[in-house]
Protein backbone atom coordinates (compact mmCIF):
# COMPACT_ATOMS: atom_id res chain seq x y z
CA UNK A 1 0.00 0.00 0.00
CA UNK A 2 3.30 2.34 0.62
CA UNK A 3 4.54 1.57 -2.64
CA UNK A 4 1.20 2.59 -4.45
CA UNK A 5 1.12 5.92 -2.97
CA UNK A 6 5.04 6.77 -3.18
CA UNK A 7 4.14 5.52 -7.22
CA UNK A 8 1.64 7.91 -7.54
CA UNK A 9 3.13 10.41 -5.91
CA UNK A 10 5.70 10.11 -7.95
CA UNK A 11 4.01 9.97 -11.07
CA UNK A 12 2.15 13.03 -10.55
CA UNK A 13 5.71 14.96 -9.37
CA UNK A 14 6.80 13.91 -13.00
CA UNK A 15 3.79 14.63 -14.93
CA UNK A 16 3.73 18.59 -13.23
CA UNK A 17 7.19 18.65 -14.62
CA UNK A 18 6.23 18.18 -18.16
CA UNK A 19 3.52 20.39 -18.20
CA UNK A 20 3.96 23.06 -20.77
CA UNK A 21 5.11 26.64 -19.27
CA UNK A 22 2.25 29.04 -20.28
CA UNK A 23 2.46 32.57 -20.04
CA UNK A 24 -0.96 34.18 -19.79
CA UNK A 25 -2.23 36.82 -20.90
CA UNK A 26 -0.22 37.85 -23.10
CA UNK A 27 -1.73 40.60 -25.99
CA UNK A 28 -0.06 39.70 -29.86
CA UNK A 29 -2.04 42.98 -31.59
CA UNK A 30 0.13 45.84 -33.49
CA UNK A 31 -1.22 49.28 -32.41
CA UNK A 32 -2.09 49.86 -36.77
CA UNK A 33 -1.78 48.06 -39.55
CA UNK A 34 1.17 47.69 -42.47
CA UNK A 35 0.66 48.07 -45.54
CA UNK A 36 2.88 45.91 -47.36
CA UNK A 37 3.65 45.40 -51.34
CA UNK A 38 4.84 42.48 -53.06
CA UNK A 39 8.30 42.18 -54.88
CA UNK A 40 8.57 40.30 -57.91
CA UNK A 41 8.61 37.28 -56.38
CA UNK A 42 5.35 37.69 -54.61
CA UNK A 43 7.32 38.19 -51.36
CA UNK A 44 6.27 40.75 -49.08
CA UNK A 45 8.17 41.68 -46.25
CA UNK A 46 7.19 43.89 -43.26
CA UNK A 47 10.46 44.82 -41.57
CA UNK A 48 8.61 46.07 -38.11
CA UNK A 49 8.25 42.81 -37.16
CA UNK A 50 10.41 40.80 -39.19
CA UNK A 51 7.72 39.25 -40.91
CA UNK A 52 7.93 38.19 -44.17
CA UNK A 53 5.76 35.64 -46.57
CA UNK A 54 5.13 34.70 -50.39
CA UNK A 55 1.50 35.99 -51.23
CA UNK A 56 0.63 33.90 -54.19
CA UNK A 57 -1.60 31.36 -53.02
CA UNK A 58 -3.23 33.97 -51.24
CA UNK A 59 -3.38 36.12 -54.89
CA UNK A 60 -5.14 32.61 -56.14
CA UNK A 61 -7.32 32.20 -53.86
CA UNK A 62 -8.90 35.60 -54.20
CA UNK A 63 -8.35 35.90 -58.19
CA UNK A 64 -7.46 32.95 -58.99
CA UNK A 65 -4.29 34.60 -60.45
CA UNK A 66 -0.60 33.87 -59.09
CA UNK A 67 1.20 34.95 -61.45
CA UNK A 68 0.38 39.12 -61.57
CA UNK A 69 2.08 39.60 -57.91
CA UNK A 70 4.47 42.62 -58.53
CA UNK A 71 3.93 45.19 -56.58
CA UNK A 72 0.21 44.10 -55.48
CA UNK A 73 -0.34 45.98 -51.84
CA UNK A 74 -1.58 43.84 -49.05
CA UNK A 75 -2.96 45.34 -45.58
CA UNK A 76 -1.96 43.42 -42.66
CA UNK A 77 -3.21 43.80 -39.08
CA UNK A 78 -2.54 41.35 -35.68
CA UNK A 79 -5.28 40.80 -33.48
CA UNK A 80 -4.93 40.06 -29.58
CA UNK A 81 -4.59 36.62 -29.91
CA UNK A 82 -2.11 36.36 -32.84
CA UNK A 83 -4.15 35.76 -35.92
CA UNK A 84 -3.17 37.89 -38.47
CA UNK A 85 -5.86 39.28 -40.88
CA UNK A 86 -5.05 40.58 -44.19
CA UNK A 87 -7.09 42.08 -47.23
CA UNK A 88 -6.08 44.40 -50.16
CA UNK A 89 -7.91 46.67 -52.64
CA UNK A 90 -10.41 44.29 -55.03
CA UNK A 91 -10.75 41.54 -52.34
CA UNK A 92 -13.86 40.28 -51.76
CA UNK A 93 -13.01 38.75 -48.03
CA UNK A 94 -9.95 38.86 -45.06
CA UNK A 95 -8.16 36.36 -44.72
CA UNK A 96 -7.44 35.10 -41.19
CA UNK A 97 -3.96 33.32 -40.84
CA UNK A 98 -2.25 31.61 -37.75
CA UNK A 99 1.15 31.16 -37.50
CA UNK A 100 2.59 27.66 -38.49
CA UNK A 101 5.75 26.10 -38.78
CA UNK A 102 7.43 27.64 -41.25
CA UNK A 103 4.37 30.07 -42.59
CA UNK A 104 1.01 31.13 -42.14
CA UNK A 105 -2.04 28.40 -42.30
CA UNK A 106 -5.31 29.78 -43.31
CA UNK A 107 -7.22 30.18 -40.38
CA UNK A 108 -10.81 31.33 -41.57
CA UNK A 109 -12.09 33.25 -44.87
CA UNK A 110 -14.28 35.93 -44.15
CA UNK A 111 -16.74 37.85 -47.06
CA UNK A 112 -16.76 40.81 -46.26
CA UNK A 113 -17.77 42.59 -49.77
CA UNK A 114 -19.31 41.39 -53.00
CA UNK A 115 -18.49 43.77 -55.43
CA UNK A 116 -14.68 43.96 -53.86
CA UNK A 117 -13.19 46.73 -51.40
CA UNK A 118 -11.99 49.59 -52.96
CA UNK A 119 -9.99 51.49 -50.32
CA UNK A 120 -9.53 48.62 -46.81
CA UNK A 121 -7.98 49.64 -44.25
CA UNK A 122 -7.53 48.18 -40.37
CA UNK A 123 -7.94 49.46 -37.35
CA UNK A 124 -7.45 47.71 -33.94
CA UNK A 125 -10.22 47.99 -31.57
CA UNK A 126 -9.71 45.59 -28.96
CA UNK A 127 -11.41 43.16 -28.53
CA UNK A 128 -12.31 43.61 -32.38
CA UNK A 129 -10.47 44.38 -35.62
CA UNK A 130 -12.12 47.26 -37.53
CA UNK A 131 -12.32 47.13 -41.27
CA UNK A 132 -13.17 50.36 -42.97
CA UNK A 133 -13.56 50.62 -46.76
CA UNK A 134 -13.59 54.47 -47.89
CA UNK A 135 -17.23 55.74 -46.20
CA UNK A 136 -19.02 52.96 -45.78
CA UNK A 137 -19.86 51.91 -42.53
CA UNK A 138 -16.65 49.77 -40.68
CA UNK A 139 -16.98 46.13 -40.08
CA UNK A 140 -16.04 44.91 -36.52
CA UNK A 141 -14.17 40.98 -37.05
CA UNK A 142 -12.72 38.22 -34.82
CA UNK A 143 -11.65 34.91 -35.67
CA UNK A 144 -15.64 33.82 -35.83
CA UNK A 145 -16.10 36.35 -38.58
CA UNK A 146 -18.20 39.47 -38.79
CA UNK A 147 -19.00 40.48 -35.22
CA UNK A 148 -21.32 43.58 -35.86
CA UNK A 149 -21.06 46.63 -38.09
CA UNK A 150 -20.37 50.29 -37.33
CA UNK A 151 -22.75 53.29 -37.76
CA UNK A 152 -21.37 56.11 -39.87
Amino acid sequence: MKSSGVLFISLALLAAGCAPLMLKPADFSWPIEDEVRSDSQGMVHEDRYSLSFSIKPLMYAEFKDSVHVADRPIRLIRGMEGYYYMTGPKFKNVYVFTQAEGGLALKKTILVSKEGLKSPAFNQRAPYIELINGKERPIYLNIDGIRKEGSK
